[in-house]
């Protein structure tokens, strides 16, 4: 079993830069995927209320927990709030917390940026201090979002979750992001449903994968971590999951690197 190396976030927290992202997981699809996941080596899960499987991811982590196959302290779980909630953050919050059933959430996010976003995190960061959030972060925020969103907050974010795969690479965000002390994170890193053909399929990812014995989902995973962007890709498949942790023993080149990052022709494929 392979598990992930960790990174230290920038209020001392230590994550995994591999996780499980559960957005098209479901039902007893969702639960059996978890419990796979763990039995591969991962320990991050994000979930988020809008995907609707909070109950689930939380039933599968709880059995976890109670057969002894994996301690408390091992893993991270992250969940986000909606922007229709955030004005009953609060409320939203506490059902959030109700459906996972834990004793306390890692890292709560805001799943996008809105015109209440300022005074829903500040009811997180008491949740925080409650001790039942262990961090904050957001997702979908760019660089003017986070720079009017930063200084009204007490509590930095240690991660900003967005959209980032070859085609769209956000190079002149991710260092904006690092700069603020943030972890990026990578969702859709194979651009999502629809479109993960297409860059997997794409000829210079498929001939690094050809060269380096690697799948090319590894190759478009590699490329990401040595920019240090954190990832959550999602899968249901063991030997997904297994092929997702084996990326720690081999390194592209810097040419490679320039190559892939040649790749970026701004196409976004979500609203986000």
């Amino acid at each position: 079993m392979t598990v992930a190396p960790t990174v230290t976030l920038s209020n001392g927290m230590t994550i995994p830069m591999v996780g499980l992202g559960t957005w098209s997981l479901r039902g007893a699809a969702c639960q059996q995927a978890i419990r796979t996941a763990l039995e591969q080596g991962i320990r991050l899960f994000d979930s988020a209320t809008f995907y609707g499987n909070e109950a689930e991811v939380g039933q599968a982590l709880r059995a976890a927990l109670s057969s002894g196959i994996v301690k408390r302290e091992e893993l991270v779980v992250v969940t986000k709030l909606y922007p229709n909630e955030f004005a009953h953050a609060k409320a939203a919050f506490a059902a959030s917390f109700a459906r996972l059933g834990l004793d306390y959430i890692d890292i709560v996010l805001l799943h996008h940026p809105a015109s209440d976003a300022v005074a829903a995190y500040r009811v997180l960061e008491q949740e925080v201090q409650r001790g039942t959030v262990r961090a904050l972060g957001l997702s979908n925020f760019y660089q003017q979002e986070l720079a009017a969103f930063l200084p009204q907050v007490s509590i930095k974010p240690v991660l900003d979750q967005n959209e980032i795969h070859p085609f769209y690479q956000e190079q002149d965000v991710v260092p904006v992001i690092k700069d603020y002390g943030i972890l990026p994170q990578a969702w859709y890193p194979f651009g999502g449903r629809g479109h993960t053909h297409e860059i997997l399929a794409h000829p210079v990812i498929k001939e690094l994968s050809a060269r380096y014995r690697r799948t090319p989902a590894q190759i478009v995973l590699r490329w990401l971590l040595q920019r240090g962007i954190a990832v959550v890709p999602g899968s249901g498949s063991a030997a997904h999951m297994a092929q997702n942790l084996a990326l720690f023993d081999f390194a592209l080149d810097e040419a490679d690197m320039t190559a892939l990052s040649r790749l970026d022709c701004g196409r976004k494929f979500d609203w986000y």
